[in-house]
């Protein structure tokens, strides 16, 4: 059964004097993100394909997660329509992936990774994950969902929550 991953950036820099594309990790960010990498190994949860938003914050998220998990780290696509997107047009991109991908891991950004996740979370879902999510969704939180139909047919509460990981 596909799996759909989908993690928000570690913590970044609040006061960046730059554009806001360009803010970068903290250095406990950068921590957050090998923990989830951690955490996708020892539960098992290997992506096999990553869509990641173009951000300089997304991008590192990335390159931390995927220093833990090694040779098995898929290469990430960097997708410029994930930066601060809508749900509907984050679910868009996931309707593109191609049915050959089990596991999908995306990276993007508040609000939009938690409603999104929200939007997906189908009545079967593990009621725990869901209060966790819909109160709080800290940075490189990550969310496990089931999908029980093709990527094409994602359209909104057909995904089953399994688990919300939070790296602290």
């Amino acid at each position: 059964m596909p799996e759909l991953l989908i993690l928000r950036h570690g913590e970044s820099w609040h006061s960046f004097s730059g554009d806001d594309h360009g803010r970068t990790l903290t250095r406990h960010g950068q921590e957050q993100a090998r923990a989830v990498g951690r955490w996708l190994v020892s539960s098992g949860n290997l992506p096999d394909n990553t869509v990641c938003s173009d951000s300089m914050r997304t991008r590192q998220t990335c390159i931390w997660v995927n220093h833990e998990l090694g040779e098995k780290a898929p290469t990430p696509y960097l997708d410029s329509r994930l930066y601060l997107a809508a749900p509907r047009s984050m679910l868009s991109i996931i309707n593109e992936v191609p049915e050959t991908v089990r596991t999908l891991l995306v990276v993007a950004h508040m609000p939009g990774v938690q409603e999104l996740s929200m939007d997906l979370a189908s009545a079967h879902s593990q009621e725990d994950p869901v209060i966790q999510m819909a109160g709080s969704w800290p940075p490189a939180g990550l969310a496990r969902f089931q999908v029980h139909k093709p990527w094409a047919e994602l359209d909104g509460r057909d995904a089953e929550l399994t688990d919300f990981f939070t790296a602290g």
